[in-house]
């Protein structure tokens, strides 16, 4: 799950990284007079921040500084409802402006390919660290962390030396450090980014901007992260799988699917992709992995899933047999048409191979459901679900 801006900095506050004071507004007056406490609290100016899930916000004149409270709420009322890269800002946080002298980048994150953590770092923040990594590798530092170690005090120094960091702030930065790294642990994130990190003009350290995924695995530990869920954004048919224990994502197709096992899953997403490229273009419509327990219950919730998205025309069920047998899968999905009733109207394409695929073939074809077909091969059955969800 990523966070806002707002929300990550209300997460480094809470584990001691040195932020700057800020309010969330969500219209131009809420915005003013969180200005106006921010500004007699401390002085100066503030920026108004756009609160959108990705990068690009400035470039798009989603932040702007303001001189006043009037003029934050002139500026907040200009950004509030803005379109930035398909995202609507329906918050703004209002911070306070800070005397920026040097610019830097430091994050934590989850390394999947080498099954560790790591730290990057490099004097060069401010700017996409993808171009720095590109253009001037030498600028950035990528060091490994062990989990069962972490980063104390020493741990964080030797990193900051190994980024270059001026002499002057390396005990301050070291220090940054150490406290993201509690955050990292403390609330189970697989990335905790602060671009730009900034020395201010009296020598100060702070975390002027952040980003931060946690790992939705751990949510069983946080009860506290289901405030952080932002639910006026999520899609309603993720919301209703989730609720049902399913691994669900919704993409933009017509071909609903339902496999056993996330490798299958993804393997059908390829070939019905490619099918459908001779029917008008037709994709799949959704991931939809049931683990190996095809029950009536569970096949029940995953075509009701499925047949709820208006966008689906057709349904393709692909299920290689191992631990759950086929005849079991079979029974599942009779047993699930007859829980829907009315509510299954669209064609549903089934392949079935593994275990017990006999029985399970025979299930089926005893049935005789009219929205039931059968197909041998993945190919095949692909084919003809894109070919219904085109008709």
């Amino acid at each position: 799950m990523d966070l806002f801006e707002y929300q990550a900095r209300d997460l480094f506050e809470a584990h001691n990284v040195p932020v700057l004071p800020a309010q969330i507004a969500r219209t131009a007056d809420e915005a003013q007079k969180a200005a106006e406490a921010i500004i007699g609290s401390s002085g100066g100016k503030v920026v108004v921040k756009a609160q959108v899930k990705v990068g690009g916000r400035g470039k798009a004149g989603g932040v702007k500084l303001a001189d006043s409270a009037v003029d934050a709420r002139a500026k907040a009322d200009a950004i509030l409802g803005m379109d930035i890269k398909g995202h609507r800002v329906g918050i703004v946080m209002i911070a306070a402006a800070a005397p920026i002298v040097e610019e830097y980048y430091l994050a934590i994150l989850l390394d999947r390919s080498n099954r560790t953590f790591l730290v990057m770092a490099s004097v060069a923040g401010g700017m996409d660290i993808e171009e720095v990594a590109r253009t001037s590798p030498e600028k950035l530092a990528k060091v490994p962390v062990s989990a069962t170690v972490g980063i104390d005090f020493a741990a964080a120094k030797k990193i900051i030396t190994s980024a270059a960091f001026p002499k002057d702030i390396e005990d301050q930065v070291a220090d940054v450090l150490v406290k993201l790294w509690q955050v990292f642990q403390s609330e189970d994130a697989t990335l905790v980014e602060v671009n730009p990190l900034v020395k201010t003009s009296d020598g100060k350290i702070i975390a002027l901007d952040g980003k931060v995924t946690l790992d939705e695995n751990a949510d069983f530990r946080h009860p506290d992260h289901e405030a952080l869920v932002d639910h006026a954004a999520a899609n309603a048919l993720e919301a209703a799988a989730k609720e049902k224990g399913l691994n669900y994502v919704k993409l933009d197709g017509q071909v609903g699917i339902i496999g056993n096992g996330a490798g299958l899953v993804m393997s059908t997403l390829d070939v019905v992709a490619y099918a459908g490229e001779k029917y008008r273009g037709m994709k799949p419509a959704n991931f939809l992995d049931i683990g190996g327990g095809a029950s009536a219950e569970v096949m029940a919730n995953g075509l009701a899933i499925i047949l709820g998205d208006k966008d689906v025309k057709s349904v393709f069920v692909n299920v290689f047999g191992g631990i759950t047998s086929c005849d079991a899968v079979a029974n599942g999905i009779v047993q699930a048409l007859a829980i829907l009733g009315d509510k299954a109207s669209k064609p549903i394409v089934v392949r079935l191979d593994g275990n017990n695929v006999s029985e399970g073939r025979r299930i089926l074809k005893e049935a005789n459901h009219p929205l039931i077909e059968q197909l041998d091969t993945m190919d095949g059955a692909a084919d003809r679900a894109a070919e219904l969800a085109a008709k």
